[in-house]
């Protein structure tokens, strides 16, 4: 078995940043310093401009010329346009997926599902959704139904387009009002549509 890669420092900043803004804990519209990031997280000034580059790629910062960074904007109307690209985006993705995927794909799509159904038993599914750990086994949760998908620009791309449709998602987890939604159901219904090759259903619950 191979050792894990050790993430350079830019990598390892980005990382950081990134669930920062996913998590709500750097708002739409601030500002970025570069120097007070390069004190806060201990790394060189370049390791930050280089993160904040892939940021910026991203789509998760802006850079304002003569003025530094900030994190980007949110928008109805830039939400409209980016759920429909990327449910369009992820519906090919997973269509290929099923078409591709083998026993170990299964398998994998499972255990994320699993994973996600305990974490938002504890202590109740409204509350664990606003948690890290079950965010992050969402997000692990979708990354397995696409992960049969063949194409690896198709794959980058859906990625991309998924964290910024997460971003907004957390950002209106406070604002929830609907508190009837079973949405470990959902999930449970797009895991069997997908094991079954029932790519109809499957995508109309995606």
């Amino acid at each position: 078995m191979s050792a894990p890669t050790k993430l350079t420092q830019s990598e390892a900043v980005c990382q950081l940043i990134r669930n920062e803004i996913l998590e709500g804990q750097l708002l739409p519209g601030a500002k970025l310093n570069i120097k007070s990031l390069e004190q806060r997280f201990d790394v060189s000034l370049g390791a930050i401009r280089e993160a904040l580059s892939r940021l910026s790629a991203e789509g998760m910062v802006i850079a304002e010329a003569h003025r530094g960074y900030r994190v980007s904007p949110v928008s109805s109307e830039e939400l409209l346009d980016l759920t429909q690209t990327r449910v369009e985006l992820e519906s090919l993705c997973l269509a290929k997926a099923m078409k591709h995927g083998d026993l170990e794909w299964e398998l994998r799509i499972e255990a994320a599902a699993h994973r996600m159904e305990r974490l938002q038993a504890i202590p109740s599914e409204e509350e664990a959704r606003k948690t890290l750990a079950w965010n992050q086994a969402h997000g692990a949760f979708h990354e397995a139904l696409v992960s049969a998908c063949p194409s690896t620009w198709l794959l980058r791309m859906r990625e991309v387009l998924f964290a910024q449709s997460e971003r907004y998602r957390r950002l209106s987890v406070p604002l929830d009002t609907d508190h009837h939604r079973d949405v470990k159901s959902e999930h449970r219904r797009l895991m069997e549509a997908v094991l079954q090759r029932d790519e109809a259903a499957a995508l109309k619950e995606l």
